[in-house]
C-alpha cells in the first residue's frame, strides 16, 4: 500500500471520502497532481503564463477532494515537488544539489499539507458546492501564511501572487497586498473547478450554475484594472541612476574578487559622470548601487572608501552603497546599504542593516546540527547579523525605502518602510550567484510591491536584471543579465498610502482564519455524519 493507496470510505477515522460521490480515480489522480504544478510552474517568471496559475489551483483541488488524508497529502506533495523543484533550481547552480533538494521538498511539504486541507474539507464541499471557490481561496492563503514564516523566518518564493506580475489580478494588490492576490488566483481556480466538475451535469439546469460561475469569473477579472493604481503625491519628480557594474566571473567565487567588484561600479559611475559633464545625460540626484557592491567594508578600508568617495564626488550626487561592514562583534558582518554623499562620505545616520539574512547562506542556525547534515555548511564563516530598524533612508531629494535582495518577499520588511515615510522602493539584491529566472522572478516580486504600496520601485542588480517600475507596476530601462549597464529615469515620489498599506497583514489574517474556521467546520460535519443513525 502506499500513501497514494485507492481510497476506501472508513467512518473510524472519520478521514474517509464523503458517502455521497467519489474521488478521482487514483490514475487520473497522480497525472493531475503532477500536471497541477507543472501549470503553477509555468505561471511564474521566466515563463510567465500567468492564466495557468488559476488553472494548477484547479487540479490540485480535483485530485484531492474525497480522498482520505494520507493520498491527500501525498498528490499534494507531488505537486509540490513539480513546482518547487525547477522553480528553485537556480539555487543549484554553484551550491551543489543539496540545498536545492532540501528546499525543494521542504516547500513541498507546504503543498503537502495543503493537498491534506483539501481532502479534510470535501464534506464542506460537498455539501455546499457554491463554497468550494472560497474554501480553496482561503486554505491557499493559509497554507501561504504559515509557509513564509516558518522555519527560520519562511521562504515567500512561489506565492501565487507573485506569479500575477502581468495579470489583470496583480492591481488587487493595491487593496490586500499579496494575499489578496493570492486569494483571487486560488479563487479563480476554485471557480474553474466548480464550474468542470462532474456533479454539476444534471438533465435540468445544467447550465445555470455554469453560468453563473463563469459570470463570477469574469466579475473576478475585471475587478483588477478597475482598482486605481498609485496614491497622491507632491508631483515632485527625482532623477535616479542605477549602476550595474557587473562582475568578473559568474559564481560564489566572485567574493575572491572584491576589488574588481567595487572597482566596476565605480568605474561605471565615472564614466555616467563624464556624460554629465558632457551634457549628454542629466545628473542624478541620486545613484543606486545593488547589494554587494562593495564586499570590501569601506568604513575599515581607507581605498576602499576613497573609491567610492571618488565616483560620488564626480558624479555630485550620493549613492546608495549595498556595502558588507564588519562586526559588531567578533565573527560577525552586516549586510547595509549605505547612504555615501558627496565632499563628506559616508553619512553614518544613513544606513539599513539587511533585517533578514538568508538562513544557510548569510548565516547557519543550528550550526553544529547542520554540520552534521553537510560541511558545505561551513563556506558560511561568519553569520550576517540582522538589523532592527526598516530601511527609511533619507537621501535629501526623496525618502528611500530600502530592502535588500529577498527581502522584497516579505510582506512586513517593505511595509515598514512604507509606513515609515519612504517616498520609493529600492531594492539592492546581488544575482550574481544564481541565473536570470531568479533575477525574473525576483523583478516581479517588485512589481507587485510597487503595485502594493503605490510607490514607484527600483531593483539594482550586480548583474541583471536591473529596472525601474512604476506604481502601476509597469517596468522601464530594464538591463540584461550579465552585463555592465547603467541607467537613468526620472523617478515620482509618492507620500500617501494604499488601503494594502493601512490595512497592513489583517486581510490575510482574516483568510487564514476563515482557513482554520473551514478545517474546524469539517471536524464537526464529520463527527455529525460519525454519530448521525443509519
Amino acid at each position: 500500500m502506499t500513501t497514494l493507496e485507492q481510497d476506501q470510505p472508513r467512518a473510524a477515522d472519520g478521514a474517509g471520502p464523503h458517502a455521497g460521490g467519489r474521488a478521482l480515480p487514483l490514475t487520473v489522480a497522480v497525472p493531475a497532481a503532477v500536471a497541477a504544478g507543472l501549470a503553477l510552474l509555468a505561471a511564474f517568471p521566466p515563463y510567465g503564463l500567468w492564466p495557468l496559475a488559476p488553472v494548477g489551483v484547479a487540479l490540485l483541488a480535483a485530485a484531492a477532494h474525497r480522498r482520505r488524508l494520507r493520498a491527500g497529502t501525498g498528490l499534494g506533495f507531488l505537486a509540490g515537488v513539480a513546482l518547487f523543484a525547477p522553480l528553485l533550481e537556480w539555487t543549484n547552480l554553484h551550491t551543489g544539489w543539496l540545498p536545492w533538494a532540501l528546499l525543494s521538498l521542504l516547500q513541498a511539504g507546504y503543498l503537502a499539507l495543503l493537498g491534506a486541507a483539501t481532502a479534510w474539507v470535501s464534506p464542506l464541499v460537498d455539501r455546499w458546492r457554491a463554497a468550494w471557490p472560497l474554501l480553496t481561496g482561503v486554505l491557499w492563503v493559509g497554507q501561504e501564511a504559515l509557509r513564509d514564516r516558518t522555519p527560520f523566518g519562511g521562504f515567500p518564493w512561489g506565492r501565487l501572487a507573485f506569479s500575477q506580475d502581468t495579470s489583470p489580478l496583480l492591481r488587487l494588490a493595491a487593496l490586500g497586498g499579496a494575499p489578496l492576490v493570492t486569494f483571487a488566483v486560488a479563487l479563480a481556480g476554485g471557480i474553474v473547478l466548480t464550474a468542470a466538475w462532474r456533479d454539476w451535469r444534471r438533465p435540468a439546469g445544467q447550465w445555470r450554475p455554469i453560468a453563473g460561475l463563469a459570470a463570477a469569473g469574469a466579475l473576478l477579472l475585471a475587478a483588477g484594472p478597475a482598482v486605481p493604481a498609485g496614491v497622491r503625491g507632491a508631483g515632485d519628480t527625482v532623477t535616479v541612476a542605477i549602476v550595474q557594474g557587473n562582475v568578473p566571473r559568474l559564481g560564489l567565487d566572485f567574493n575572491a574578487q572584491r576589488q574588481a567588484v567595487l572597482n566596476n561600479h565605480v568605474d561605471a559611475t565615472l564614466e555616467l559622470a563624464e556624460r554629465v559633464t558632457r551634457g549628454a545625460q542629466e545628473r542624478p540626484d541620486l545613484v543606486v548601487w545593488p547589494e554587494n557592491s562593495s564586499d570590501i567594508d569601506p568604513l575599515r578600508n581607507p581605498g576602499a572608501g576613497y573609491r567610492i568617495s571618488q565616483a560620488a564626488d564626480a558624479i555630485g550626487a550620493p549613492i546608495l552603497v549595498g556595502a558588507v561592514l564588519l562586526g559588531p562583534g567578533q565573527g560577525q558582518v552586516r549586510n547595509a546599504g549605505l547612504l555615501w554623499r558627496p565632499g563628506s562620505g559616508a553619512d553614518l545616520s544613513q544606513v539599513y542593516t539587511k533585517r533578514h539574512p538568508v538562513p544557510f547562506a548569510e548565516y547557519v542556525p543550528l550550526r553544529s546540527i547542520a554540520r552534521k547534515v553537510s560541511a558545505e555548511v561551513d563556506r558560511v564563516r561568519s553569520d550576517f547579523v540582522p538589523g532592527d530598524r526598516p530601511g527609511v533612508l533619507d537621501a535629501g531629494a526623496a525618502t528611500l525605502g530600502d530592502v535588500i535582495c529577498f527581502e522584497v518577499a516579505y510582506d512586513g520588511i517593505v511595509r515598514d518602510t512604507v509606513t515609515g515615510g519612504a517616498q520609493l522602493l529600492v531594492v539592492q539584491t546581488n544575482n550574481a550567484t544564481f541565473d536570470v529566472a531568479e533575477a525574473r522572478q525576483q523583478l516581479a516580486m517588485v512589481r507587485l510591491r510597487a503595485v502594493e504600496h503605490g510607490r514607484a520601485a527600483l531593483m539594482s542588480s550586480t548583474v541583471g536584471v536591473s529596472g525601474f517600475v512604476s506604481p502601476d507596476g509597469r517596468v522601464d530601462g530594464a538591463t540584461g543579465f550579465n552585463t555592465a549597464e547603467t541607467v537613468v529615469r526620472q523617478m515620482r515620489l509618492g507620500d500617501g498610502r494604499t488601503p494594502a498599506t493601512t490595512v497592513g497583514v489583517w486581510p490575510e489574517v482574516a483568510l487564514a482564519a476563515l482557513a482554520v474556521a473551514a478545517l474546524a467546520g469539517s471536524a464537526v460535519a464529520r463527527r455529525r455524519r460519525e454519530v448521525t443513525p443509519g
